[in-house]
């Protein structure tokens, strides 16, 4: 069974940094498509950044793009996200994902999700 167990996050100022982290059980991250989502009060969720499993690669959003850094500690079997230089619109509910049926993030749609952890930037 996939368990993924988000921490971090919190209050924190704009422009100041936070890093979440991600705990999974059951299966091993770095085997599989990996994946940090966000869902904005009254807005869809949408992707913020991604690893392939098929070549490690990464996908960030236009939005954090030189901002956050995503990246796997296998050792510890987690999934982290570093988010520098924080805007009141990266304010949301932030969640770690696998998708264990794909090994590219552009075409991965099939989801397996943490609960959540929420993230607030103040101005």
């Amino acid at each position: 069974e996939v368990q993924l167990v988000e921490s971090g996050g919190g209050l924190v100022q704009a422009g100041g940094s936070t890093r979440l982290s991600c705990a999974a059980s059951g299966f091993a991250f770095d085997e599989h498509t990996r994946a940090w989502f966000r869902q904005a009060p009254g807005k869809e969720r949408e992707g913020v950044a991604c690893i392939s499993s098929r070549d490690g690669s990464t996908n960030y959003a236009d939005s954090v793009k030189g901002r956050f850094t995503i990246s796997s500690d296998n050792a510890k079997n987690t999934l982290d996200l570093q988010m520098n230089s924080l805007k009141p619109d990266d304010t949301a509910v932030y969640y770690c994902a696998v998708d264990p049926h794909t090994s590219d993030c552009t075409i991965a749609t099939m989801w397996d999700w943490g609960q959540g952890t929420r993230v607030t930037v103040s101005s």
